[in-house]
């Protein structure tokens, strides 16, 4: 049964950085792809970074590409998304998720995470 933890959100300034890390558990993951969606009060759930766990292949969202990372250490099967210059609007709750596809809009996601909240502050 695959298991996905998610660790690291919390309160942060306008301009300030926070890591979150997923680890994720229950299968190996060779063809899948790690990733993370948010889903801010009153609004849908959408994508913001992935990775493919065999090469490292990444994907982001358009509003968050030259302000979030996104890496994979296979040997602890973990996931992390460091996000600098925060902002705002960034301010959601963060899923991290996993399937053989998390990019496609509308594709149906199979394993997601309790998430965790980001908060920033104006």
């Amino acid at each position: 049964q695959v298991q996905l933890v998610e660790s690291g959100g919390g309160l942060v300034q306008a301009g300030g950085s926070l890591r979150l890390t997923c680890a994720a558990s229950g299968r190996t993951f060779g063809s899948y792809a790690l990733g993370w969606f948010r889903q801010a009060l009153g609004k849908e759930r959408e994508f913001v970074a992935a990775v493919r766990w065999s090469g490292g292949t990444t994907y982001f969202a358009d509003s968050v590409k030259d302000r979030f990372t996104i890496s994979r250490d296979n040997a602890k099967n973990t996931v992390s998304l460091q996000m600098n210059s925060l902002k705002p609007e960034d301010t959601a709750v963060y899923y991290c998720a996993a399937d053989l596809d998390l990019v496609t809009p509308g594709h149906y996601i199979r394993y997601w995470g309790q998430g965790t909240q980001v908060t920033v502050s104006s």
